[in-house]
Protein backbone atom coordinates (compact mmCIF):
# COMPACT_ATOMS: atom_id res chain seq x y z
CA UNK A 1 0.00 0.00 0.00
CA UNK A 2 0.73 3.41 -1.20
CA UNK A 3 3.40 5.72 1.67
CA UNK A 4 0.49 8.94 2.43
CA UNK A 5 1.92 12.22 0.81
CA UNK A 6 1.55 14.93 3.42
CA UNK A 7 2.87 18.07 2.03
CA UNK A 8 0.66 21.00 3.67
CA UNK A 9 3.13 22.04 5.79
CA UNK A 10 1.74 21.71 8.77
CA UNK A 11 2.27 23.68 11.64
CA UNK A 12 4.36 22.73 14.77
CA UNK A 13 3.57 24.66 17.82
CA UNK A 14 6.68 26.78 18.84
CA UNK A 15 7.77 27.21 22.27
CA UNK A 16 6.65 30.76 23.32
CA UNK A 17 9.38 32.58 21.26
CA UNK A 18 9.03 35.75 20.54
CA UNK A 19 9.16 36.84 17.23
CA UNK A 20 11.78 40.01 16.52
CA UNK A 21 10.28 43.49 16.36
CA UNK A 22 8.37 43.99 13.59
CA UNK A 23 5.64 45.93 12.01
CA UNK A 24 4.47 44.81 9.21
CA UNK A 25 3.47 47.58 6.12
CA UNK A 26 2.54 49.97 9.40
CA UNK A 27 -0.61 47.89 10.33
CA UNK A 28 0.74 44.55 12.43
CA UNK A 29 2.69 44.53 15.00
CA UNK A 30 4.25 40.52 15.10
CA UNK A 31 4.09 39.23 18.57
CA UNK A 32 4.77 35.63 19.94
CA UNK A 33 5.82 32.73 17.71
CA UNK A 34 3.05 30.53 17.84
CA UNK A 35 4.01 27.25 15.45
CA UNK A 36 6.91 26.59 12.55
CA UNK A 37 6.28 24.60 9.53
CA UNK A 38 8.43 23.23 6.96
CA UNK A 39 7.44 26.57 4.81
CA UNK A 40 5.53 28.76 7.51
CA UNK A 41 6.12 29.69 10.78
CA UNK A 42 2.64 31.21 12.34
CA UNK A 43 2.45 34.62 14.81
CA UNK A 44 0.56 36.11 17.13
CA UNK A 45 0.39 39.97 15.70
CA UNK A 46 -1.99 43.00 17.01
CA UNK A 47 -3.43 45.31 14.49
CA UNK A 48 -1.91 48.75 15.24
CA UNK A 49 -4.93 50.77 14.41
CA UNK A 50 -7.56 48.75 15.83
CA UNK A 51 -5.83 46.34 18.65
CA UNK A 52 -7.81 43.58 17.54
CA UNK A 53 -5.56 39.71 17.60
CA UNK A 54 -4.76 38.13 14.50
CA UNK A 55 -2.73 35.45 13.74
CA UNK A 56 -0.15 36.06 10.60
CA UNK A 57 1.42 32.59 8.86
CA UNK A 58 3.99 34.00 7.49
CA UNK A 59 5.01 31.86 4.02
CA UNK A 60 8.55 31.25 2.29
CA UNK A 61 8.31 32.12 -1.22
CA UNK A 62 11.57 30.34 -2.14
CA UNK A 63 10.96 27.58 -0.27
CA UNK A 64 7.54 26.97 -1.92
CA UNK A 65 8.86 27.68 -5.47
CA UNK A 66 11.70 25.35 -4.45
CA UNK A 67 9.11 22.60 -2.64
CA UNK A 68 7.31 23.03 -5.81
CA UNK A 69 4.08 24.10 -3.92
CA UNK A 70 3.05 26.54 -6.07
CA UNK A 71 -0.38 25.47 -6.40
CA UNK A 72 -0.75 24.55 -2.92
CA UNK A 73 -0.41 27.88 -1.58
CA UNK A 74 -2.64 29.48 -4.99
CA UNK A 75 -5.18 27.30 -3.81
CA UNK A 76 -5.22 27.59 -0.15
CA UNK A 77 -5.62 31.25 -0.47
CA UNK A 78 -8.34 30.70 -3.34
CA UNK A 79 -10.59 27.75 -0.86
CA UNK A 80 -9.43 30.42 1.89
CA UNK A 81 -11.67 33.65 0.21
CA UNK A 82 -14.42 31.55 -0.49
CA UNK A 83 -15.28 30.41 2.70
CA UNK A 84 -17.06 32.26 5.86
CA UNK A 85 -18.32 30.19 8.82
CA UNK A 86 -18.63 30.58 12.71
CA UNK A 87 -16.38 27.25 12.60
CA UNK A 88 -13.93 28.17 10.21
CA UNK A 89 -10.47 30.38 10.62
CA UNK A 90 -11.57 33.43 8.39
CA UNK A 91 -8.99 34.61 6.07
CA UNK A 92 -9.09 38.75 6.77
CA UNK A 93 -6.54 39.83 4.14
CA UNK A 94 -3.23 38.69 2.11
CA UNK A 95 -0.02 40.72 2.03
CA UNK A 96 3.16 40.19 0.48
CA UNK A 97 6.79 41.01 0.10
CA UNK A 98 9.41 40.25 -2.52
CA UNK A 99 10.29 37.35 -0.12
CA UNK A 100 7.18 36.32 1.73
CA UNK A 101 3.55 35.70 1.48
CA UNK A 102 1.37 37.01 4.76
CA UNK A 103 -2.08 35.35 5.73
CA UNK A 104 -3.73 37.66 8.15
CA UNK A 105 -5.96 34.96 9.80
CA UNK A 106 -8.47 35.09 12.69
CA UNK A 107 -6.47 34.15 16.03
CA UNK A 108 -7.64 31.26 17.94
CA UNK A 109 -6.95 31.81 21.31
CA UNK A 110 -7.33 28.83 22.89
CA UNK A 111 -5.13 26.50 20.53
CA UNK A 112 -5.21 22.95 18.88
CA UNK A 113 -8.04 20.54 19.91
CA UNK A 114 -5.11 17.80 20.13
CA UNK A 115 -3.77 19.82 22.94
CA UNK A 116 -7.04 19.87 24.98
CA UNK A 117 -7.82 15.74 23.98
CA UNK A 118 -4.01 15.16 24.83
CA UNK A 119 -4.72 15.64 28.83
CA UNK A 120 -7.87 13.46 28.24
CA UNK A 121 -10.74 12.12 26.59
CA UNK A 122 -13.89 14.17 26.67
CA UNK A 123 -17.45 13.43 27.98
CA UNK A 124 -19.69 12.06 25.34
CA UNK A 125 -21.89 15.40 25.31
CA UNK A 126 -18.65 17.36 24.65
CA UNK A 127 -17.27 15.02 22.10
CA UNK A 128 -21.31 15.62 20.72
CA UNK A 129 -20.55 19.40 21.30
CA UNK A 130 -17.57 19.65 18.95
CA UNK A 131 -18.83 16.67 16.53
CA UNK A 132 -21.83 18.89 15.57
CA UNK A 133 -19.35 22.40 15.03
CA UNK A 134 -16.96 19.95 13.35
CA UNK A 135 -20.26 18.71 10.89
CA UNK A 136 -21.78 21.90 10.13
CA UNK A 137 -18.04 23.60 9.06
CA UNK A 138 -17.67 20.37 6.73
CA UNK A 139 -21.13 20.55 5.58
CA UNK A 140 -20.78 24.17 4.65
CA UNK A 141 -17.26 23.29 2.98
CA UNK A 142 -18.77 20.62 0.64
CA UNK A 143 -21.79 22.91 -0.36
CA UNK A 144 -19.02 25.41 -1.53
CA UNK A 145 -17.29 23.09 -3.42
CA UNK A 146 -14.32 22.32 -0.98
CA UNK A 147 -12.95 19.44 0.55
CA UNK A 148 -10.66 19.41 3.51
CA UNK A 149 -8.71 16.17 3.20
CA UNK A 150 -6.78 16.65 6.15
CA UNK A 151 -9.13 16.72 8.71
CA UNK A 152 -7.59 15.97 12.56
CA UNK A 153 -7.38 17.40 15.81
CA UNK A 154 -3.89 19.42 15.09
CA UNK A 155 -6.31 21.27 12.53
CA UNK A 156 -9.06 22.16 14.72
CA UNK A 157 -8.43 25.25 16.43
CA UNK A 158 -10.68 26.85 20.03
CA UNK A 159 -11.32 30.06 19.96
CA UNK A 160 -11.90 32.60 23.68
CA UNK A 161 -14.95 30.74 24.33
CA UNK A 162 -13.75 27.50 23.32
CA UNK A 163 -15.80 27.00 20.34
CA UNK A 164 -14.17 25.00 17.06
CA UNK A 165 -12.50 26.47 14.40
CA UNK A 166 -11.55 24.37 11.28
CA UNK A 167 -8.18 25.55 9.64
CA UNK A 168 -5.28 24.50 7.70
CA UNK A 169 -6.86 24.21 3.87
CA UNK A 170 -3.35 23.35 1.89
CA UNK A 171 -4.25 19.95 1.19
CA UNK A 172 -7.97 21.03 0.35
CA UNK A 173 -9.86 20.12 -3.28
CA UNK A 174 -11.90 21.73 -4.85
CA UNK A 175 -14.94 20.57 -7.02
CA UNK A 176 -12.87 22.11 -10.51
CA UNK A 177 -10.02 18.96 -9.68
CA UNK A 178 -12.35 16.31 -10.16
CA UNK A 179 -11.66 13.88 -12.86
CA UNK A 180 -13.98 12.85 -15.75
CA UNK A 181 -15.09 9.87 -13.36
CA UNK A 182 -15.85 12.12 -10.88
CA UNK A 183 -13.32 11.03 -7.91
CA UNK A 184 -10.00 12.49 -6.49
CA UNK A 185 -6.84 11.20 -7.27
CA UNK A 186 -4.12 12.68 -5.16
CA UNK A 187 -3.08 10.79 -2.61
CA UNK A 188 -2.47 13.12 0.73
CA UNK A 189 -3.88 13.78 4.15
CA UNK A 190 -2.52 11.95 8.06
CA UNK A 191 -1.65 8.43 7.82
CA UNK A 192 -3.78 7.50 11.18
CA UNK A 193 -6.72 10.04 9.42
CA UNK A 194 -7.06 8.46 5.88
CA UNK A 195 -9.87 7.03 4.44
CA UNK A 196 -9.36 2.92 3.18
CA UNK A 197 -10.06 4.42 -1.01
CA UNK A 198 -7.28 6.30 -0.83
CA UNK A 199 -5.24 3.27 -0.13
CA UNK A 200 -6.84 1.03 -2.57
CA UNK A 201 -5.69 4.04 -5.28
CA UNK A 202 -8.90 4.26 -7.33
CA UNK A 203 -9.81 7.68 -6.58
CA UNK A 204 -12.18 8.58 -4.09
CA UNK A 205 -15.10 11.16 -3.69
CA UNK A 206 -13.45 14.32 -1.27
CA UNK A 207 -16.69 14.14 0.55
CA UNK A 208 -16.78 10.69 1.88
CA UNK A 209 -13.24 11.01 2.84
CA UNK A 210 -14.12 14.04 5.03
CA UNK A 211 -17.00 12.01 6.72
CA UNK A 212 -14.22 9.52 7.22
CA UNK A 213 -11.57 11.65 9.06
CA UNK A 214 -14.67 13.51 11.13
CA UNK A 215 -15.30 9.63 12.35
CA UNK A 216 -11.58 9.73 13.32
CA UNK A 217 -11.80 12.45 15.00
CA UNK A 218 -14.76 11.85 16.75
CA UNK A 219 -13.35 8.26 17.98
CA UNK A 220 -10.33 10.10 19.47
CA UNK A 221 -12.58 12.65 21.68
CA UNK A 222 -14.52 9.95 22.69
CA UNK A 223 -11.73 7.45 23.27
CA UNK A 224 -8.36 9.95 23.97
CA UNK A 225 -6.52 7.44 21.56
CA UNK A 226 -6.38 6.17 18.22
CA UNK A 227 -8.91 3.50 16.70
CA UNK A 228 -6.24 2.81 13.94
CA UNK A 229 -2.71 2.77 14.93
CA UNK A 230 0.42 0.69 14.52
CA UNK A 231 4.13 1.76 15.16
CA UNK A 232 4.49 -0.33 11.28
CA UNK A 233 2.88 1.97 8.79
CA UNK A 234 1.69 -1.18 7.03
CA UNK A 235 0.52 -2.79 9.83
CA UNK A 236 -2.06 0.28 10.30
CA UNK A 237 -2.84 0.44 6.44
CA UNK A 238 -3.79 -2.56 6.76
CA UNK A 239 -6.23 -2.36 9.86
CA UNK A 240 -7.54 0.86 8.26
CA UNK A 241 -8.44 -0.95 5.19
CA UNK A 242 -10.16 -3.69 6.66
CA UNK A 243 -12.21 -1.46 9.29
CA UNK A 244 -10.51 -2.96 12.41
CA UNK A 245 -11.59 -1.03 15.49
CA UNK A 246 -12.97 -1.94 18.96
CA UNK A 247 -15.01 1.12 20.97
CA UNK A 248 -14.07 1.33 24.65
CA UNK A 249 -16.34 0.01 27.15
CA UNK A 250 -17.59 3.49 28.14
CA UNK A 251 -18.79 4.17 24.57
CA UNK A 252 -23.04 4.24 24.76
CA UNK A 253 -24.90 2.13 22.38
CA UNK A 254 -25.62 5.22 20.27
CA UNK A 255 -22.31 5.92 19.85
CA UNK A 256 -20.97 2.73 18.95
CA UNK A 257 -23.60 2.20 15.93
CA UNK A 258 -22.60 6.00 14.99
CA UNK A 259 -19.26 5.54 14.93
CA UNK A 260 -19.91 2.17 12.43
CA UNK A 261 -21.64 4.49 9.89
CA UNK A 262 -18.89 6.75 9.95
CA UNK A 263 -16.52 4.38 9.80
CA UNK A 264 -17.81 2.15 7.18
CA UNK A 265 -14.96 0.75 4.53
CA UNK A 266 -17.61 1.28 1.90
CA UNK A 267 -18.03 4.90 0.96
CA UNK A 268 -20.91 3.86 -0.94
CA UNK A 269 -22.61 3.24 2.52
CA UNK A 270 -21.03 5.76 4.03
CA UNK A 271 -23.73 8.10 5.95
CA UNK A 272 -23.61 11.50 4.42
CA UNK A 273 -23.59 14.40 6.01
CA UNK A 274 -27.44 15.03 5.72
CA UNK A 275 -27.65 11.37 7.26
CA UNK A 276 -25.36 12.55 10.24
CA UNK A 277 -27.94 15.77 10.68
CA UNK A 278 -30.79 13.45 10.86
CA UNK A 279 -29.16 10.56 13.29
CA UNK A 280 -30.43 10.58 16.97
CA UNK A 281 -27.01 10.44 18.60
CA UNK A 282 -25.97 13.65 16.61
CA UNK A 283 -29.30 15.36 16.50
CA UNK A 284 -29.57 15.59 20.78
CA UNK A 285 -29.12 19.45 21.44
CA UNK A 286 -28.01 20.23 17.96
CA UNK A 287 -29.10 23.49 16.50
CA UNK A 288 -28.70 24.44 12.52
CA UNK A 289 -25.85 27.63 12.48
CA UNK A 290 -27.75 30.53 11.00
CA UNK A 291 -25.52 32.84 9.41
CA UNK A 292 -25.75 35.29 6.45
CA UNK A 293 -23.60 34.28 3.16
CA UNK A 294 -23.96 37.91 1.55
CA UNK A 295 -20.39 38.06 0.30
CA UNK A 296 -17.17 35.90 0.66
CA UNK A 297 -14.68 38.23 -0.80
CA UNK A 298 -11.59 39.26 0.87
CA UNK A 299 -12.51 42.60 2.79
CA UNK A 300 -10.37 45.21 4.61
CA UNK A 301 -10.95 44.49 8.54
CA UNK A 302 -13.52 46.38 9.71
CA UNK A 303 -13.23 50.06 10.61
CA UNK A 304 -10.14 50.05 7.68
CA UNK A 305 -12.08 53.05 6.05
CA UNK A 306 -9.79 55.79 6.62
CA UNK A 307 -8.69 55.59 2.41
CA UNK A 308 -5.35 54.42 3.26
CA UNK A 309 -6.09 51.36 2.18
CA UNK A 310 -3.17 48.23 1.58
CA UNK A 311 -2.95 46.61 -1.13
CA UNK A 312 -3.69 42.70 -0.64
CA UNK A 313 -1.22 40.69 -2.67
CA UNK A 314 -3.60 40.32 -5.09
CA UNK A 315 -3.40 43.67 -5.91
CA UNK A 316 0.06 43.69 -5.63
CA UNK A 317 0.21 40.72 -8.32
CA UNK A 318 -1.86 42.53 -10.70
CA UNK A 319 -0.35 45.89 -10.43
CA UNK A 320 2.82 46.21 -8.40
CA UNK A 321 6.15 45.85 -10.45
CA UNK A 322 7.95 45.98 -7.03
CA UNK A 323 6.79 43.44 -5.75
CA UNK A 324 5.59 41.45 -8.39
CA UNK A 325 4.47 37.53 -7.36
CA UNK A 326 3.45 36.38 -11.33
CA UNK A 327 6.10 33.96 -11.24
CA UNK A 328 4.53 32.28 -7.62
CA UNK A 329 1.09 32.33 -9.02
CA UNK A 330 1.28 32.20 -13.03
CA UNK A 331 2.61 28.55 -14.08
CA UNK A 332 3.88 30.10 -17.26
CA UNK A 333 6.23 32.66 -15.18
CA UNK A 334 5.73 35.35 -17.39
CA UNK A 335 4.01 38.62 -16.51
CA UNK A 336 2.30 40.58 -19.59
CA UNK A 337 3.17 44.31 -19.23
CA UNK A 338 0.52 47.21 -19.71
CA UNK A 339 -0.81 49.72 -18.53
CA UNK A 340 -2.47 49.23 -14.63
CA UNK A 341 -4.01 51.37 -12.25
CA UNK A 342 -5.24 51.05 -8.24
CA UNK A 343 -8.57 52.07 -6.83
CA UNK A 344 -10.50 51.56 -4.04
CA UNK A 345 -13.39 51.69 -5.95
CA UNK A 346 -15.61 48.72 -6.82
CA UNK A 347 -15.57 46.94 -10.08
CA UNK A 348 -19.03 47.91 -10.93
CA UNK A 349 -18.37 51.91 -10.13
CA UNK A 350 -14.93 51.94 -12.16
CA UNK A 351 -16.76 50.73 -15.27
CA UNK A 352 -19.66 53.38 -14.70
CA UNK A 353 -16.73 56.00 -14.19
CA UNK A 354 -15.25 54.24 -17.76
CA UNK A 355 -18.54 54.25 -20.02
CA UNK A 356 -19.07 58.22 -18.49
CA UNK A 357 -15.46 59.43 -20.05
CA UNK A 358 -16.45 57.35 -23.23
CA UNK A 359 -19.75 58.71 -24.03
CA UNK A 360 -18.53 62.19 -23.05
CA UNK A 361 -15.03 61.65 -25.47
CA UNK A 362 -18.00 60.57 -27.90
CA UNK A 363 -19.83 64.33 -27.40
CA UNK A 364 -16.76 65.85 -27.48
CA UNK A 365 -15.38 64.43 -30.72
CA UNK A 366 -19.40 65.10 -32.24
CA UNK A 367 -18.51 68.61 -30.84
CA UNK A 368 -15.39 68.94 -32.82
CA UNK A 369 -16.41 67.92 -36.15
CA UNK A 370 -19.56 70.18 -35.84
CA UNK A 371 -17.22 73.06 -35.16
CA UNK A 372 -14.44 72.12 -37.73
CA UNK A 373 -17.21 72.17 -40.29
CA UNK A 374 -18.64 75.50 -39.63
CA UNK A 375 -14.87 76.78 -39.86
CA UNK A 376 -14.31 74.80 -43.43
CA UNK A 377 -12.69 72.31 -42.15
CA UNK A 378 -9.54 73.69 -40.70
CA UNK A 379 -9.54 71.25 -38.30
CA UNK A 380 -8.37 70.70 -34.49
Amino acid sequence: MPEIENDSGNITPANGEVAPEITLFGKYELGKLLGVGAFAKVYHARNVRTGQSVAIKAVSKQKVLKGGLTSHVKREISIMRRLCHPHIVKLFEVLATKTKIYFVMEFAKGGELFAKVAKGRFSEDLSRRYFQQLISAVGYCHSRGVFHRDLKPENLLLDENWDLKVSDFGLSAVTEQIRPDGLLHTLCGTPAYVAPEILAKKGYDGAKIDIWSCGIILYVLNAGYLPFNDPNLMVMYRKIYKGEFRCPKWTSPDLRRFLSRLLDTNPETRITVDEIIHDPWFSKGYKEIKFHLEDFDLKDHEGDDDGAKLLNAFDIISFSSGFDLSSLFNESGSSVRGERFVSAETPERIMEKVEEVAKRGERDNDEKERLGSEVGGTGW
